[in-house]
């Protein structure tokens, strides 16, 4: 009778709703359309990239959701690979100490085939001093510009690991102690008998570079014999967009005086921070999620450098540190915006 009054028993509660599977590991962020057509207007021989790629902080730009320095660096790089304006890398710990033959194969097996590294030569052979743990020169380096050991503990291995993927291999020089300054000219000549030493370069976008930290090396007196020292080894200069050079504007005649060519640059640190500024930009752009200081006139000039450059079919190799405005990504998307519309009126 009770249950004639109050209605039958109450129907049993529905199955809990499944959660939906978490996703595992490192996936691409949501990349628009507008990416995709802005890479499609940019030049074939023009790779872009980022000096290294384990930032927790370009979430949403590169990957999605949240994920520690440490799995980025170990698992972010085919991520980062299928940007569609990343184009290449600079590999910045083999700087640090010589990498073999079979950690660059690790890496080239996780990107696609049109991509190329720019790696930094280890500071073995590229610091004329021998230093200590805070950075300071502690006594001559024997090793400086070696060419037995430039050859065995850095262009061999990179050239058999990376093979066809080889891009820029830099040659990135400390500041010099003034002893060497004031003797250019042979220093000049020993880095002209250790570039002359290299193995061939037998992969077809490979080139050697030379990154220098001291004004000096383009002083009027010393240019035409840098120039020199450069053509003959098949080498290029690589413009290096820091605060201890000069401005761009003041870097491109000795890249005109080796035209024709590829080119390379690494934009790596802001001026506003000083030629040692490297902690004080780290500390203000962390966690390199956006722009700090836009660099308008620049990002102007190295787009007509870059239009013109690949605009003649010659390969460019540009790699930005977040240290240069902030956020690498996006000062990326903006140089190759202003690219874009140079190469595409």
């Amino acid at each position: 009778m009770q249950d004639d009054l109050f209605g039958g028993p109450p129907p049993p509660p529905p199955p809990p709703e499944k959660a939906p599977a978490r996703r595992t590991g490192v996936h691409p962020a949501a990349w628009g359309d507008d990416l995709r057509e802005l890479a499609a207007r940019l030049p074939p021989t023009l790779r872009l990239g980022t000096s290294s790629w384990s930032y927790p902080g370009w979430q949403g730009l590169v990957w999605e959701g949240e994920h520690s320095e440490q799995t980025l660096a170990k698992k972010g790089l085919p991520v980062y690979a299928q940007h569609p304006l990343l184009r290449t890398v600079s590999i910045d710990r083999s700087f640090y100490r010589p990498l073999t033959a079979s950690d660059y194969a690790r890496y080239a097996a996780q990107v696609p085939g049109d991509f190329r590294f720019v790696v930094k030569a280890p500071s073995l052979v590229t610091d004329a001093l021998v230093r200590s743990e805070d950075g300071r020169g502690r006594e001559p380096n024997p090793a400086f510009l070696n060419p037995l050991l430039a050859a065995q503990e850095f262009v061999a291995p990179a050239l058999e690991g990376l093979g066809a993927l080889t891009g820029a291999l830099v040659f990135q020089l400390s500041p010099l102690p003034w002893t060497m300054l004031d003797r250019m000219p042979e220093v000049l000549e020993r880095l002209r008998t250790m570039l002359q030493a290299q193995p061939p370069l037998n992969q077809p976008d490979a080139v050697l570079a030379v990154e220098v930290r001291d004004p000096e090396w383009l002083a009027p007196e010393h240019l035409s014999h840098f120039a020199d020292v450069l053509k003959s080894t098949g080498a290029t200069y690589c413009l290096g967009m820091h605060a201890r050079m000069p401005p761009l504007a003041d870097q491109l005649p000795l890249l005109r005086m080796l035209w024709p060519g590829p080119l390379v640059c690494r934009w790596n640190l802001n001026p506003v921070h000083g030629p040692h500024g490297y902690e004080d930009a780290e500390k203000l752009y962390a966690p390199y999620d956006r722009i700090h200081h836009p660099a308008p006139e620049e990002h102007a000039l190295l787009a007509r450098t870059l239009a013109g450059v690949c605009g003649r079919g010659q390969n460019a190799f540009v790699t930005i540190s977040n240290h240069a405005e902030g956020c690498a990504p996006l000062t990326i998307r903006t140089l190759a915006e202003h690219v874009a519309q140079l190469s595409n009126p």
